[in-house]
């Protein structure tokens, strides 16, 4: 290409030039020309790109990094935090926590999908496996085991499990620490029912938190207990363990009231009365609770001692028939055969319990005192009237229904 240029000049010029003077340019020009000809870009070109594919090869060859919080082998980590899961030098295609207990934990990505973030906590005492694959590349397995807490806690509930219960049964649990963190922990706790109905909590001290709907359960509900407590912190270090669904069945309503002024009880069984029995209530120096209670125990037959409910040795009775205990300070509805059959429906002569008439051996089924145990069950209601005495405290027993809606729903941490 440079001679064709310089023939281009005139012959004459052409004649001058010796040939080392051509040889000389021809040394010189093709030296121009690649730094103008396409050729010579295209060297250029081929220079650079190497480079460039030679950066690209670098990075290309720089594999992703995946990293988990809480460190890879750790033996006694954290459970108080999600786990993160980060990658560097690339983005995530699948990421998997699994528990040596089966469970797993779900999470979501960044936008960038260089971080997963587990949705919970990961729990206490468990092996956890983190499956983590970047894009392009193989998967990663690391572990981490979760520490396993200092000291816990647990909740005790009424009623059991897969059990039948009256209406007036509410759900009752007693912690076994106190509870500090008492929002916290009764969001880990919830009650449902079917047919559905508005369930709220209500704190009657820092060991005890119980739940009812407004009024009492519809006949035939079933109940839902949902323990989530486990890692739930209950105040400083101490923790919960459960978790665990508890359901029980509502049966039929039966609801009696005593009315101690006419010493009578009307039992009613969905509405309808099902019998009227004579009682003896509470003596003037030992009135009987007045209020809603709920039957909470049912002994066939039982041993009661005045002792035991401060009254000193006023009696003991080794085999009381058919007891049914409506508070915890020790009122019960049972049977007593030691009273002339005179006393009941004329007299109240007891030292705070209602008494029916009943046979020694409890098992005379033609007496009151049978009859009426046989009807009953755990969480019925029997409401006590004109007896001279107070309201029972809603917490002396399962009686929270002589609270108000409203007393009831200010009792509640959440």
């Amino acid at each position: 290409m440079g001679v064709s240029h310089i023939s281009n000049r005139s012959e004459k010029q052409s004649e001058r030039w010796s040939r080392r003077g051509v040889l000389t340019v021809l040394g010189v020009v093709p030296a121009a020309v690649l730094t103008g000809c396409s050729s010579s870009a295209g060297a250029a070109e081929s220079s650079s790109s190497s480079g460039s594919s030679a950066t690209a090869s670098v990075k290309a060859a720089k594999a992703p990094t995946v990293m988990v919080t809480p460190a890879d082998g750790t033996k006694k980590a954290d459970f108080t935090a999600p786990v993160t899961v980060t990658v560097t030098d690339g983005t995530f295609a699948a990421v998997k926590v699994t528990g040596n207990d089966g469970s797993t934990l779900a999470g979501t990505f960044n936008d960038a999908k260089t971080t997963w973030t587990s949705a919970k906590n990961p729990y206490s005492g468990t092996k956890y496996t983190v499956a983590a694959q970047a894009q392009g590349a193989a998967a990663k397995t690391l572990t981490f085991t979760t520490k396993s807490p200092g000291e816990t806690f647990v909740g005790y509930f009424t009623p059991e499990a897969n059990s039948t219960s009256g209406v007036g049964m509410p759900v009752s649990i007693n912690f076994t620490h106190a509870v500090k963190d008492r929002s916290t922990v009764q969001k880990a706790i919830t009650v449902t029912a079917e047919p559905a109905v508005e369930i709220v909590g209500h704190w009657f001290s820092d060991t005890r938190l119980d739940f009812r709907p407004e009024t009492y359960w519809a006949a035939g509900t079933k109940v839902t207990l949902s323990l989530r407590l486990k890692d739930v912190e209950g105040q400083d270090g101490v923790y919960g363990v459960q978790s665990k669904d508890v359901t029980f069945d509502i049966g039929r309503e039966q609801i009696s009231t005593v009315d101690l002024s006419s010493k009578e009880m009307v039992v009613k069984r969905d509405g309808t009365t099902l019998a009227t029995y004579p009682v003896s209530g509470g003596n003037a120096q030992h009135t009987t609770w007045s209020g809603i209670m709920v039957i909470s125990e049912r002994f066939k037959q039982t041993r009661m001692e005045s002792s035991t409910v401060g009254l000193g040795d006023e009696y003991d009775i080794d085999d009381v028939p058919h007891a049914q205990r409506l508070t915890t300070s020790g009122t019960f509805v049972h049977g007593n055969y030691w009273a002339s059959t005179s006393v009941f429906g004329n007299e109240n002569t007891s030292h705070g319990c209602v008494g029916l008439h009943d046979a020694k051996g409890a098992n005379d089924t033609s007496v009151a005192g049978y009859k009426f145990y046989d009807s009953s069950m755990l969480g019925d209601v029997v409401i006590v009237k004109n007896s001279g005495e107070k309201t029972v405290a809603a917490d002396n027993g399962l009686n929270g229904w002589n609270l108000s809606w409203a007393e009831w729903k200010a009792g509640s941490a959440v």
